[in-house]
Protein backbone atom coordinates (compact mmCIF):
# COMPACT_ATOMS: atom_id res chain seq x y z
CA UNK A 1 0.00 0.00 0.00
CA UNK A 2 1.27 3.22 -0.88
CA UNK A 3 1.27 5.85 1.74
CA UNK A 4 1.64 9.13 -0.84
CA UNK A 5 -1.64 10.68 -2.36
CA UNK A 6 -2.91 10.62 -5.33
CA UNK A 7 -2.35 14.18 -5.84
CA UNK A 8 1.48 13.83 -4.37
CA UNK A 9 2.06 10.54 -6.41
CA UNK A 10 1.01 12.91 -9.62
CA UNK A 11 3.07 15.59 -9.03
CA UNK A 12 6.03 13.47 -8.91
CA UNK A 13 5.37 11.38 -11.90
CA UNK A 14 4.88 15.43 -13.52
CA UNK A 15 8.16 15.85 -12.12
CA UNK A 16 10.03 13.28 -13.28
CA UNK A 17 8.50 13.41 -16.90
CA UNK A 18 10.07 16.61 -17.06
CA UNK A 19 13.10 16.00 -15.65
CA UNK A 20 13.43 13.39 -18.38
CA UNK A 21 12.14 15.55 -21.06
CA UNK A 22 15.36 17.92 -19.75
CA UNK A 23 17.79 15.00 -20.02
CA UNK A 24 16.78 14.08 -23.46
CA UNK A 25 17.39 17.41 -24.94
CA UNK A 26 20.90 17.81 -22.86
CA UNK A 27 22.20 14.35 -24.49
CA UNK A 28 20.68 15.29 -28.02
CA UNK A 29 22.59 18.66 -27.41
CA UNK A 30 25.74 17.39 -26.18
CA UNK A 31 25.87 14.38 -29.12
CA UNK A 32 25.21 17.22 -31.60
CA UNK A 33 28.48 19.70 -29.80
CA UNK A 34 30.61 16.32 -29.51
CA UNK A 35 29.66 15.39 -33.21
CA UNK A 36 30.79 19.20 -34.37
CA UNK A 37 33.45 20.36 -32.09
CA UNK A 38 35.92 18.91 -29.59
CA UNK A 39 37.88 16.04 -30.94
CA UNK A 40 37.05 16.99 -34.59
CA UNK A 41 38.50 20.31 -34.35
CA UNK A 42 41.02 19.12 -31.79
CA UNK A 43 42.16 16.36 -34.12
CA UNK A 44 42.83 18.22 -37.09
CA UNK A 45 45.30 20.55 -34.86
CA UNK A 46 47.14 17.52 -33.20
CA UNK A 47 50.98 17.93 -33.93
CA UNK A 48 52.18 15.33 -30.96
CA UNK A 49 51.24 12.84 -28.89
CA UNK A 50 50.53 14.74 -25.74
CA UNK A 51 47.96 17.32 -27.73
CA UNK A 52 46.13 13.63 -29.06
CA UNK A 53 45.51 12.44 -25.43
CA UNK A 54 43.96 16.36 -24.29
CA UNK A 55 41.79 15.96 -27.44
CA UNK A 56 40.95 12.72 -26.34
CA UNK A 57 40.22 13.68 -22.89
CA UNK A 58 38.22 16.03 -24.24
CA UNK A 59 36.13 13.48 -25.74
CA UNK A 60 36.02 11.06 -22.97
CA UNK A 61 34.53 13.83 -20.55
CA UNK A 62 31.90 14.42 -23.22
CA UNK A 63 31.44 10.75 -23.03
CA UNK A 64 31.11 10.24 -19.63
CA UNK A 65 28.76 13.70 -19.15
CA UNK A 66 26.63 11.58 -22.24
CA UNK A 67 26.79 8.63 -20.13
CA UNK A 68 25.58 10.03 -16.39
CA UNK A 69 22.57 11.60 -18.38
CA UNK A 70 21.66 8.09 -20.29
CA UNK A 71 22.23 6.63 -16.10
CA UNK A 72 19.35 9.73 -14.82
CA UNK A 73 17.35 8.56 -17.63
CA UNK A 74 17.27 4.89 -16.89
CA UNK A 75 16.51 5.94 -12.74
CA UNK A 76 13.60 8.39 -14.05
CA UNK A 77 11.91 5.43 -16.25
CA UNK A 78 12.80 3.11 -13.59
CA UNK A 79 10.81 5.80 -10.99
CA UNK A 80 8.04 5.99 -13.50
CA UNK A 81 7.32 2.27 -13.77
CA UNK A 82 7.45 2.05 -9.60
CA UNK A 83 4.76 5.12 -10.07
CA UNK A 84 2.84 2.89 -12.44
CA UNK A 85 2.94 -0.50 -10.42
CA UNK A 86 2.29 1.29 -7.24
CA UNK A 87 5.70 0.89 -5.71
CA UNK A 88 6.71 4.66 -5.66
CA UNK A 89 8.12 5.74 -2.17
CA UNK A 90 8.62 2.04 -1.22
CA UNK A 91 12.28 1.06 -0.14
CA UNK A 92 13.13 -1.69 -2.64
CA UNK A 93 15.41 -3.49 0.36
CA UNK A 94 13.12 -3.16 3.36
CA UNK A 95 9.56 -2.31 2.36
CA UNK A 96 9.24 0.27 4.06
CA UNK A 97 8.75 4.60 3.21
CA UNK A 98 11.29 5.72 1.41
CA UNK A 99 9.74 9.21 2.41
CA UNK A 100 8.40 11.99 1.54
CA UNK A 101 11.14 14.50 2.19
CA UNK A 102 13.91 12.08 0.55
CA UNK A 103 11.71 11.81 -2.71
CA UNK A 104 11.02 15.57 -2.87
CA UNK A 105 15.47 16.06 -2.83
CA UNK A 106 15.90 12.53 -4.97
CA UNK A 107 12.81 11.90 -6.95
CA UNK A 108 14.24 8.39 -8.11
CA UNK A 109 15.16 6.90 -4.83
CA UNK A 110 14.75 3.57 -4.34
CA UNK A 111 15.78 3.11 -1.09
CA UNK A 112 15.19 4.71 2.60
CA UNK A 113 17.69 6.56 3.78
CA UNK A 114 19.01 3.50 6.54
CA UNK A 115 19.01 1.23 3.64
CA UNK A 116 20.49 3.03 1.08
CA UNK A 117 23.35 4.28 3.78
CA UNK A 118 23.85 0.24 4.18
CA UNK A 119 24.29 -0.33 0.61
CA UNK A 120 26.68 2.00 0.06
CA UNK A 121 28.80 1.09 2.88
CA UNK A 122 28.42 -2.65 1.30
CA UNK A 123 29.56 -1.50 -1.89
CA UNK A 124 32.35 0.76 -1.17
CA UNK A 125 33.63 -1.84 0.71
CA UNK A 126 33.76 -4.82 -1.62
CA UNK A 127 36.41 -3.51 -3.52
CA UNK A 128 38.73 -2.50 -0.89
CA UNK A 129 42.30 -4.69 -1.03
CA UNK A 130 42.58 -6.71 2.72
CA UNK A 131 45.86 -7.49 4.62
Amino acid sequence: MNYLSQQQLADFRARLRAQKAALLEEIRRELLQSDNEHYIDLATTVHDVGEESVADLLSDLDLAVIHRHVNEVRDIEDALQRIAEGMYGMCLDCEGEVGYERLSAYPTAKRCYDCQDYHEKGFAEEGRPRL
